[in-house]
This record gives structure tokens, sequence and C-alpha cells, in this order.
């Protein structure tokens, strides 16, 4: 009786498309939870932009030559980053509240400053060929994620959700 054969391996782009969709999945969650959230964070992330100190703080950016602005943008940027990473790696270790704490500051701080230094200094850090062509990547690939997203079932139900939401906040507290 001869040896049964062995079916073939599935082809390797079956295993690609199946991580392409956990990936899809992961970021649909976050942007979901972003566009959730965002009604909540960016009124206070706008008064702390409109705070006296942080208006000298952008001005103060402004007028430094543009190896100083991106030192300036360096640094809280290589402290939030990591901060973020920890805080991951708090959550694995299921120290939830250690974790949120952590996350919390670190996105607080990147909003803060490390996006008011960017703003502030934008021009002059942009003269930098190098610093272009990676903010030019970062939103070519930012903007294809976000429309990769934004083209699932899941992004659509939740925005449903959210103006269902939305139209229920504005009839109760009306």
């Amino acid at each position: 009786m001869p040896e049964p054969i062995a079916p073939p391996p599935p082809p390797r782009h079956l295993a690609l498309r199946g991580l392409l969709a956990l990936l899809r999945g992961v970021l649909t969650v976050f942007v979901v939870l972003d566009e959730l959230l965002r009604p909540l964070y960016r009124p206070l992330l706008r008064r702390i932009a409109a705070l006296r100190v942080m208006k000298r703080l952008e001005e103060a950016v402004a007028r430094l030559p543009r190896h100083l602005v991106l030192v300036a943008l360096a640094v809280p940027f290589a402290i939030a980053e990591p901060l973020k990473l920890f805080g991951l790696v708090l959550f694995a270790r299921e120290q939830f509240w250690a974790g949120l704490a952590v996350t919390a500051f670190a996105h607080l701080m990147s909003f803060v400053f490390v996006e008011r230094i960017y703003e502030a200094g934008r021009e002059k850090l942009l003269t930098y060929p190098w610093f272009a062509w990676v903010m030019g990547q970062i939103t070519r690939v930012r903007d294809k994620v976000l429309g990769w997203v934004r083209g699932t079932a899941a992004y659509a139900a939740a925005m449903r959700a959210r103006d269902k939401a939305r139209e229920w906040w504005r009839t109760v507290s009306a």
C-alpha cells in the first residue's frame, strides 16, 4: 500500500493575509478608540495649548535656530515614546492602573509638548531634507492606514454608534 501523500503546505500568502487581517483588526480598535475618545481629550488639549505658559513656549521655540528646535523636539519625544512602551509592559504584567497612568502621562506629554514644539518649529524642521522626507513618509503611512481602517465595517458601526450617542446626549442635555 503506497504511503499517503501529505497535502502541500498552504501558500505563504494565506499566512500573510491572516497577519494583515489581525493587524487591521488591531488598528481598527485603536482608531475607533481614538475617534470615540477625541471629544473628551481635545478640549483639554486646546485649553492647555491656550495657557500663557504654552504660548510663551511656542514663541520661544519659534525664535530658536533650527538645530535647537530639533533638540527641543527630540528631548520630550525621547522621554514620551519609551514611556508609552513601558506603559504597555505594565499592562502586559497585569499592572493595569500603573500602565494606564504611565500611558496617559506619556500621551499627554506627547500631545502637549511634542505636538506644540513641532507646530511652533515645523517650518524650520522641514528645512532638513531628511526630516521632511521622514514626515512625508509618516503622513503617507498614516493616511494609508486611516483609509484602510475607515473602510472597515467595524469602523462604520462605531461611527454610527458615536453619532447616535451624540444625538442622545444633545437631547438629554437640551
